[in-house]
This record gives structure tokens, C-alpha cells and sequence, in this order.
């Protein structure tokens, strides 16, 4: 069996190669759902063939041993449920039908860790247009990921970063071509570092995002655990995803990433809260709540919220149409008492609207539970070019001030998408940390100066980026004036003395 190490590079391009069966066929933001779920299926497909044949080797005249060892394995592959099934029978008729079929019996086989993942995703859908065409399509989509470069077995792959990785690079490309339902499934991946370096995961945190997406801010988080802690996991990501067909992404997402302590909900996360208590009346508590909610969500509940029975729109309901404070009084209400902190990505609205959005915020502010304000550049989200920030709660404070940090003139200008360099997160995070007030770009505000604004949170009141003009120096100005003049009349009597010369002259 080839064993030659794969790089990412090399899987990178080739899952975006697969790709090429699409385009121009579908929408990517249709298609995405078939590429990582045969991303998935291969990996597993994979990795099993690659244990049975190792298994073989060692106990090949005891199949009973073999085939019980097989079902202890992280995920149960039935027969006729393999990538490699279909892959054999692609040239004939069914294959939509085939691969659903596969998926069902990957479902009931691995009992509640797959359970209902893939009844959003259908390969057996007109969306690929009438059978014949749907069938070459799948066809086609099965060779490129039976190609020998991608041969996912553990003995190429080795670490399981590679696949997660691959499955990052394809959410992110997807992303970035799928227009303003982007921003429902993907946090970018500079957002993510930012988020989960200021709030420091530790050993033994229990992590949400009510609004996770794909699950990549989560799993950053499970990541800086591990690496913090010589590879640590002793730690819990939980989850809630409205979309049916982006929970399965975050579900497959956590699993090719070895995140098996896990438990992502799907669900809205304001009208039906999934994260309950084992008597289901009250809410789960976590060390970190940290999500990129939905920019200003129309219709997020507002008819039901008063009568709320978690309370979490104590401090005021917020505005029909926009649900920014909805998903922040959600997140406030899920952290620990003790040890609670939160991070959430916001549009710049939410800083300074008035009327219910103004008492939910000053009330917070009077809480003390805001800690940090920070500006972020414009275009760095994908569906939208406006410019967000990073409001960072803590439930247990050392100061009643606020920091504001103006990060929005810093970042990597790209061609449609702009991006924050390691050097920019690493100033913000230091500024952070250092909670002072630094010239042109952070300001400490004490609890009067904000009461003074009218608990107004806009950045520029509090971080002064003005930049005077340089003073003019109106003698220097005429000296040069009148050396240019000289010049130029020197080189016009040069130009006289030439033109008389070639009989030009008067």
C-alpha cells in the first residue's frame, strides 16, 4: 500500500480540483455540501480500509477477531457503505441514489455520533439536473477524489490536521465565492486567532458558540488549548446551528479535526435554545461564549421574547429588526458566574444605536461586564465590506473601565478581501493586555467618561486618530519658488541659444 507522505499543499489543490465538476453546472454555495461531504466519506473510507488491511496482516487467519476489532474502531463502515463501492459501481446508473444510500447506513451504524448529519445533504437531487446528467457528474466527482493523490489513508496522511485542514481551505474558498450567505457559515481565520487568544482557553473549559457556523472559532479554541497544554484535551466544545446543512459541515468539521468531545445542536438559538440543563428549564453555563452571529438579523424572535422563559431579555428586548443584542443577552446569560468570559463579533451599529439597543447596552455597562472595544478593518468578512468589531464581557473584572482599541487602519489590503497579518493581531493582543491608553490607537475610558457620552460606545469619541497637516513653512516655500524660477530661466536661455544655432532664430 503506497505510504509516500502527502503535504497540504498537494490535498489542498486536489479537493479544489474536485471542484471542477461543478463549476459552471451549480452554484458553489449548492455544490460545497457534495465536495466536503465525499471529503468526508473518503477520509473514513480511508482510514478503515487502511486498519482492516493492517489488521489482515497481523491476524489474517482469525476474521471473527479482525471484524470485532473493526467495529471498535472510530467509525463503523457497513458494507456497501464505502467510498469505494460506489467508486466501483460509477459507471452505472443510480449513483445519486447509491451515495445516499451509503450515507444512511454510515448514520445508523455510528448511532448518535452521526446521527441525522446527513439528511440535509441529498446527492439524488434535481439541483444536478435530470438523471443522465446527474449521474456523470457524480460519476466524475467520484474519480477525482478515487485519484491516487488523494489516498487519505493514515499511512500518507499522518497527522489528522492535514484533513481538517483541507476542510478548513475548502469552507474558506467557499466562503469567498458564495456571496452574502458567506458570512452564515465561516469566521475568517485571522478573526478566530484574535478571538481565542484574548480570551485563553485553559484546561477544563467548557467552550459555546451559539451561532457557530461551520465550527472553525470553536475548534480554534479547542486548538489553543491543546497547544498550551502539551496537547491537552480536557476540554468541551458545544455548539447550535440554525442551518440544517451547515450543522452537518460543523458535525463532519469537528470530527475530521479529532474533536470528539463535542456537542454542536441544530437549532435556533434564540427562539429554541438547545443548551439546556439535564432538566432542560434552564441554560448550560461556560467558561467561553464566543461567536460571529449573524450581522443585524431580521425577524430573530422579537414576537416571543418578552415572555422568554430563560429571561434572557431582562436588561430590554431588542429592535424587531435588527438581533444583534438578542444573540449578546443570549451569550450573557450562558456564562459562568465565576469564571465566564466572551467574545462576539458585532457590525459597528451595535456601539452606538439608540432606544432599546441604548438601555440594554448601558445597562451592561453599569453591570460591568464590558471589558474591551475593538475596531476592525473594513471588507474583512466574507457577504459584506462592512467594517466590525470585537466586544469582549468578562463576569469578573479588576476595573470598571473600558478599553478601545482602533485596529480599523491596520491590516493587509487584498484585491476583494482584506486581512489582518500576524503582526496586526499581535499588536492588538498586546495592547490588550497591556490596558492603557496608547497614542492613535487604544484608550482606557473610566466609567464617568462613558456615563458622559451617553454610554456611546462609537470609537472615535475615545481614540483620537486625527492627524494634523504639517504646518507650512511660507519663507521656505518662496525660496524654493524663486530657485525653480532662476532655473527655469537659465534653461530658457539655453533653449534660445539652441534654436538659434539650428536657424530658428529671429
Amino acid at each position: 500500500m503506497p505510504n509516500s507522505q502527502i503535504n497540504q499543499d498537494d490535498i489542498n489543490k486536489a479537493v479544489w480540483a474536485a471542484c471542477d465538476t461543478f463549476r459552471g453546472v451549480i452554484s458553489a454555495d449548492t455544490y460545497k455540501d457534495f465536495v466536503l461531504t465525499m471529503l468526508f466519506l473518503k477520509y473514513i473510507s480511508d482510514v478503515y480500509r487502511d486498519d482492516h488491511a493492517k489488521l489482515v496482516e497481523q491476524y489474517g487467519d482469525n476474521p471473527a477477531l479482525i471484524n470485532a476489532m473493526m467495529a471498535k474502531q472510530r467509525f463503523v463502515l457497513p458494507d456497501g457503505a464505502s467510498f469505494w463501492h460506489l467508486y466501483e459501481q460509477r459507471h452505472q446508473a443510480g449513483n445519486g441514489q447509491r451515495i445516499d444510500q451509503a450515507l444512511h447506513a454510515l448514520e445508523e451504524a455510528n448511532g448518535t455520533k452521526l446521527q441525522n448529519v446527513f439528511q440535509d445533504i441529498s446527492f439524488n437531487t434535481d439541483k444536478l439536473g435530470q438523471e443522465k446528467q446527474k449521474n456523470e457528474l457524480l460519476r466524475h466527482l467520484l474519480e477525482d477524489f478515487g485519484k491516487e493523490i488523494l489516498n487519505l489513508s493514515t499511512s500518507r496522511v499522518g497527522t489528522l490536521d492535514i484533513i481538517g485542514n483541507a476542510y478548513e481551505y475548502l469552507i474558506k474558498n467557499f466562503a469567498a465565492g458564495s456571496g452574502k450567505t458567506a458570512g452564515e457559515f465561516y469566521t475568517p481565520p485571522e478573526v478566530s486567532d484574535l478571538l481565542a487568544t484574548i480570551l485563553e482557553p485553559q484546561e477544563g473549559d467548557q467552550i459555546c458558540d451559539p451561532a457557530c457556523g461551520s465550527g472553525s472559532l470553536l475548534m480554534k479554541c479547542g486548538r489553543m488549548v491543546r497547544n498550551n497544554f502539551n496537547g491537552s484535551k480536557k476540554y468541551a466544545l458545544f455548539g447550535q446551528e440554525s442551518i440544517g446543512s451547515t450543522w452537518a459541515l460543523a458535525k463532519m468539521n469537528m470530527f475530521l479535526h479529532g474533536e470528539d468531545n463535542h456537542r454542536i445542536e441544530w437549532g435556533d438559538t434564540i427562539r429554541h435554545p438547545m443548551l439546556l440543563d439535564k432538566e432542560g428549564t434552564g441554560l448550560l453555563h461556560f467558561d467561553i461564549v464566543t461567536a460571529n452571529p449573524p450581522f443585524s438579523l431580521d425577524k430573530w424572535g422579537h414576537a416571543d421574547a418578552g415572555n422568554d422563559p430563560y429571561g434572557r431579555f431582562r436588561r430590554g428586548i431588542p429592535p424587531k429588526t435588527k438581533g444583534d443584542y438578542a444573540f449578546i443577552s443570549h451569550m450573557i446569560e450562558t456564562l459562568k458566574p465565576e469564571t465566564g468570559r466572551m467574545g462576539v463579533v458585532v457590525p459597528h451599529g451595535v456601539l452606538f444605536r439608540a432606544s432599546s439597543e441604548g438601555k440594554i447596552r448601558q445597562q451592561l455597562i453599569e453591570e460591568n461586564l464590558l471589558d474591551t472595544v475593538i475596531g476592525l478593518p473594513e471588507k474583512l468578512f466574507f457577504g459584506t465590506g462592512i467594517p466590525a468589531a470585537i466586544l469582549i464581557f468578562k463576569k469578573h473584572k479588576t476595573d470598571n473601565k473600558v478599553l478601545f482599541i482602533d485596529a480599523s487602519r491596520e491590516y493587509n489590503k487584498g484585491k476583494n478581501q482584506n486581512e489582518l497579518t500576524s503582526e496586526n493581531i499581535q499588536k492588538v493582543i498586546n495592547t490588550y493586555k497591556d490596558r492603557e491608553t496608547t497614542d492613535k490607537y487604544s484608550y482606557l475610558a473610566s466609567f464617568d467618561e462613558i456615563k458622559e457620552n451617553d454610554f456611546n460606545l462609537n470609537i472615535p469619541r475615545y481614540v483620537d486618530t486625527f492627524e494634523e497637516e504639517a504646518e507650512i513653512d511660507l519663507m521656505a516655500v518662496r525660496t524654493e519658488r524663486v530657485a525653480l524660477k532662476n532655473e527655469l530661466n537659465t534653461l530658457e536661455a539655453e533653449m534660445e541659444g539652441y534654436l538659434k544655432e539650428l536657424g530658428y532664430g529671429a
